[in-house]
């Protein structure tokens, strides 16, 4: 579920992991299913130990830590993957550890519930390969108006399924392209050819709103209960959705209708018919 708020927030919870010196890299011992850790875990600690971090950045949804070497160790968080400083939410699922040496963090772990997320050490053509420009579209909160609608207005899918493409925009998940287009009152199921100039521009506000708002409350933790920050405490922008995961709710927005739950290449879509009407946007 991680998606650019939880993840940037996961980000600047352990980057005062910048600086310190790794002392060593463990996979704990635990009994359930084991996550992708790449290299071999000797291979990882030949690499890795005696490195300095560098520093702590993200690519999309990934927490990335760039060593002095510039190696990365990339964590995909996936469904249910964390990375924290501080005592994880259960033991039995901690599936990555780094010991840290030199300054306030002792150790960056790597907590993941369903264990479909994955820790890997790049080089830098191995990082730039996976990762560059032809992999991974360029981050949400780094777009203009313009090339965010560049990037997409030539498509005939769905503007929810369109943002959901990471090649396309980077971050943007199924809880907050949902929230975007409520914000922005754009029907998820319009077809990004027939938005106008001012739906993109409108759009482009919302989905600025939207992030932004959500990494200053850190986050959504949703019933499940999983998605931590990096200190093992909830987000609270769950506490702001209008339409995410209310199907059969009054729509706050307007007063006047439900919110629906519909299904869009296999996820949940949720929206206000009253406020997202299909007919708002025609043919450019």
């Amino acid at each position: 579920m991680p998606e650019l708020p939880e993840v940037e927030t996961m980000r600047r919870g352990v980057a005062g992991t910048a600086g310190t010196r790794i002392t060593a890299v463990e996979l704990p011992r635990i009994t359930k299913r084991p996550i992708l850790v790449s290299p071999p875990l000797a291979q990882f600690r030949r690499r890795a130990v005696g490195r300095r971090v560098a520093s702590v950045e993200r690519v999309g949804k990934r927490v990335v830590i760039v060593l002095d070497d510039r190696q990365r160790i990339v964590m995909e968080p996936r469904m249910t993957g964390l990375a924290l400083v501080a005592d994880p939410p259960t033991q039995e699922h901690l599936r990555f550890r780094l010991r840290l040496a030199g300054g306030k963090a002792s150790e960056l772990l790597f907590w993941d519930r369903r264990g479909l997320g994955s820790v890997r050490l790049m080089d830098e053509r191995e990082f730039a390969e996976t990762f560059g420009p032809d992999r991974v579209g360029p981050d949400a909160l780094a777009l203009d108006a313009d090339e965010l609608r560049d990037r997409l207005a030539a498509s005939r899918r769905a503007i929810k399924v369109a943002l959901l493409d990471q090649r396309a925009v980077a971050g943007i998940g199924n809880l907050y392209a949902s929230e975007i287009l409520h914000r922005s009152r754009i029907h998820p199921a319009l077809a990004c050819q027939r938005l106008r100039p001012h739906d993109w521009l409108r759009l482009h506000k919302a989905m600025l709103a939207i992030l932004e708002a959500a990494i200053r409350f850190e986050g959504s933790t949703l019933s499940d209960g999983t998605y931590r920050n990096a200190l093992n405490q909830s987000g609270t922008y769950q506490n702001h959705h209008r339409v995410y995961d209310r199907a059969g709710e009054k729509c706050t927005t307007c007063g006047d209708s439900v919110i629906v739950r519909v299904v869009q290449a296999q996820r949940s879509t949720f929206f206000c018919p009253h406020c997202q009407k299909k007919s708002r946007s025609k043919p450019r």
